[in-house]
């Protein structure tokens, strides 16, 4: 017991801290948010926009997809250009040719390289030096730079609306013909693209780094990593390495003490009791995450085939009607919607458990309700994007019924408020049954990780409330990082860990101690670096240097407790030989074990190749940055979600036998499909764009010139290999588990079959050893005595 007491006060100091850290670090964004002017105006004192008009501005970007169509301070779609840097580059541009004309009254590509070198000196001092004063709120520009900016400003007025000239170009960047059709609300945007590149070249003081810590790299300039960076990213570096070294010296200390396992019993506990009404009920939440599942899958083959046909699928001009930024919204809140619920399904098939085997009072009755809210809440968000990007909602309905613009969190604000109403209500549904439970004598503290684990589930992804939609973007990324990073990377993990704990133990096949302490650690190692981590997405989002000191160094150590997963992967597979009643839990198994595989290397590896500040630098809103996020969010969440869907399968369907065959194919086939997608292409074209945005600058490694070279164009071809690979192994999971949920359940409620629900029928009808006729004991209460069968 002292050991769980040690483990839980290291876990809340912990908590305490990085907490405490995010809030003070919070304050500095809030503090630092590069200014949006009450006006902007010209040295003659025209008024050429306003703080206002910016936002208008910011909210017609939302409407039209935001984030899922290009990037704004890297931070989006990879197909069309990041705008702040596009945006950036041409007005930089135009400035050159202004002033060569003034000046030598030729283009600028016709000067010789001593007056290109004077101009290109002038235009530093011109757009590092900041004009911003905060007495006033006014931001005071050249007249040149006027003229620069209108002339930027037309060519993307030109390109969002239906321009002839650019119907190419707007096929390149995958933008639907009309892509915002009020004109006024297009003179709006080019405001608010303007004002994400001025904070992008302005210096906050003479002589220090833009609002954006020098990003992007625009050698016209000098947008080149800061000292800061530098430092930095070595600090996380050699952190690493300390954390990696730590870790094995402590994990093989702690390994030599461990206990051995315990017998594994003759049967499976979790058999040992009849399935109950809310449990029977959760084959609809199985079916709704193969559902999704195969949805999403099919949109991402859909949203690729953009890539190198923007405004057509194979020859229909499909984006008529489902533009690439719509499929791609889809795609990643389709993969969002099917993760959680494969979550949420194992949450409400362990609360009868814990429970004593019992439903508490109209515990079936609240599954149904959130089952539908759930399917109210996934249809009314898809359709509400939908009628916004298609431009037929009403603009102030948009970021409410709509589109947020904002990835990972793209629904409309009442859906956004619906789901966290489905999940409140799922937690006060899991409270309902682990309450009664945590009242109870016994070792409880695995029990009370996992209630810890639901609670933050349940309410952190209120974090998406604090923002609205003219909130300033640097104080929007801060909290959208909470639902991205804090509440899917952080919490979601830890509830995995437990759960996965929690039945683990209830199975007999290790013991409570060895449970509880590993989880307890793992969550303790888990917050360590996650919590503060969260401010490695935010180097380049309008902060200060503490962002970037606290984010590389604690981003450092998130990769560290995943070096150890390779023997965790080994563990997991091994428990299938435990028991023979194991082998009828092999393919869950096997699917926790690329959990573990990709974690590594996906999470670990490929995540930290992007983590520190001077590798962020050049492929922030890179094909690089897809690379981790593929490899992370389905690699890890998407294969423990199935996973969990495959386990209560196994239990709601007692007669289920999984198609070898079957899983084979699923198995294999995605991760074999994962694989091609990422190593064949993904990465490929990371790497160029990489090489590009080092010498060049991210506009370059961004623009349609680049994208459209035909070895990219190849690259992108290739990738339908590996999509479709993916796309067969989908359909088989997919099917197995419409399969098994077709399965005739030959028990009734309130039958104890124990061993024929394991697959061994010479025991059905038979009651487990230890258990009589009439008890009903749970598996926790199982562990709780202290018995081994």
């Amino acid at each position: 017991m002292k050991q769980y007491y040690k483990l839980w006060w290291t876990l809340i100091a912990i908590l305490a801290v990085t907490f405490g850290i995010l809030g003070y670090v919070g304050k500095e964004v809030y503090r630092a948010a590069p200014p949006i002017p009450d006006q902007v105006v010209s040295e003659e004192g025209t008024v050429l926009m306003t703080r206002e008009s910016i936002l208008d501005g910011q909210t017609a970007w939302q409407s039209v997809g935001g984030m899922q169509l290009g990037s704004v301070w890297g931070h989006g779609a990879y197909q069309a250009p990041d705008w702040t840097a596009d945006w950036l580059h041409r007005e930089l541009v135009n400035w050159l040719d202004l002033a060569a004309q003034d000046n030598y009254g030729k283009p600028y590509d016709e000067l010789d390289g001593a007056q290109q070198n004077a101009l290109q000196y002038e235009l530093k001092r011109a757009y590092r030096s900041n004009s911003f004063d905060p007495q006033t709120g006014k931001l005071v520009l050249s007249e040149r730079r006027v003229e620069a900016i209108r002339a930027t400003a037309g060519y993307y007025h030109r390109l969002f609306g239906d321009a002839p000239e650019l119907q190419q170009t707007r096929s390149s960047y995958a933008m639907k013909e009309a892509t915002l059709p009020s004109a006024e609300r297009r003179e709006r945007l080019t405001e608010f693209f303007f004002w994400t590149a001025w904070a992008a070249a302005t210096e906050r003081t003479p002589g220090e780094a833009t609002y954006t810590n020098n990003w992007p790299h625009e050698p016209l300039i000098d947008n080149v990593p800061t000292a800061e960076n530098v430092v930095w990213s070595i600090v996380s570096v050699v952190l690493l390495i300390a954390g990696i070294g730590g870790l094995v010296w402590a994990w093989s200390f702690a390994r030599s003490k461990d206990e051995e396992n315990p017998v594994a019993p003759a049967t499976d506990p979790l058999t040992s009791f009849a399935l109950t009404p809310s449990q029977r009920a959760l084959g609809k939440y199985l079916f709704i995450v193969v559902a999704l599942f195969t949805f999403q899958v099919f949109l991402g083959g859909f949203t690729a085939h953009y890539t190198v046909e923007g405004q057509g699928f194979y020859g229909i001009d499909t984006s008529k009607w489902f533009p690439y930024s719509l499929v791609r919204t889809w795609h990643i809140q389709s993969a969002l919607f099917w993760i959680a619920t494969g979550f949420l399904a194992a949450g409400l098939f362990l609360a009868p458990i814990i429970n004593g085997g019992r439903d508490p009072k109209y515990q079936k009755l609240g599954v149904d309700i959130l089952f539908w809210a759930l399917v109210a809440v996934v249809a009314g968000s898809f359709i509400g994007n939908y009628l916004a990007i298609a431009q037929v909602m009403p603009p102030e309905w948009s970021f409410w019924l709509g589109h947020q613009g904002y990835e990972y969190v793209d629904l409309g604000r009442l859906w956004q408020i619906g789901k966290f109403t489905g999940v409140a209500f799922w937690l006060v549904l899991m409270l309902r049954a682990i309450v009664p439970a945590l009242r109870q004598p016994g070792d409880k503290h695995l029990l009370a990780l996992l209630t810890a684990s639901v609670i933050a589930i349940g309410l952190f992804y209120g974090a998406g409330f604090f923002y609205g939609e003219k909130t300033h973007i640097s104080i929007m990324e801060y909290w959208r990082w909470w639902i991205v990073h804090l509440w899917v990377e952080g919490f979601f993990e830890v509830f995995a860990t437990a759960a996965l704990a929690f039945i683990f133990c209830s199975m007999g096949l290790v013991s409570k101690r060895m449970a509880t302490v590993a989880a307890l650690g793992s969550a303790s190692l888990f917050m360590l670096g996650g919590i503060p981590g969260t401010f490695h997405h935010l180097y380049f989002s309008g902060t200060t240097t503490p962002v970037m000191a606290v984010g590389a160094t604690f981003s450092a150590l998130e990769v560290v407790p995943l070096i150890v997963l390779g023997y965790e992967a080994w563990e997991h597979y091994s428990l299938k030989s435990r028991a023979p009643w194991m082998q009828q839990l092999k393919w869950p198994l096997m699917f926790f074990v690329a959990v573990a595989f990709w974690n590594m290397l996906g999470a670990g590896v490929l995540g930290f190749s992007i983590n520190p500040p001077i590798a962020l630098y050049y492929v922030q809103g890179l094909n690089t940055t897809a690379t981790h996020a593929h490899a992370a969010l389905f690699g890890v969440y998407g294969f423990l979600a199935l996973g969990f869907t495959l386990l209560v399968l196994r239990y709601i369907r007692p007669s289920l036998l999984f198609d070898e065959k079957l899983m084979k194919t699923a198995f294999w086939w995605l991760n074999g499909g994962l694989v091609l997608m990422l190593f064949t292409s993904l990465l490929p074209v990371g790497i160029i764009q990489f090489v590009a945005s080092a010498s060049e600058g991210l506009w370059y490694a961004r623009s349609e010139g680049f994208m459209q070279g035909g070895l990219l164009q190849t690259l992108r071809w290739v990738r339908t290999i590996g999509d479709v690979v993916f796309i067969v192994g989908a359909l088989a999971v997919a099917w197995q588990v419409v399969k098994g949920l077709l399965v005739t359940d030959t028990t009734v409620p309130g039958e104890k079959v124990v061993s024929a629900r394991a697959g061994f029928p010479e025991y059905a009808g038979e009651t487990s050893p230890g258990f009589s006729a009439g008890a009903e004991m749970t598996a926790g209460q199982l562990a709780d005595s202290g018995e081994t069968r």
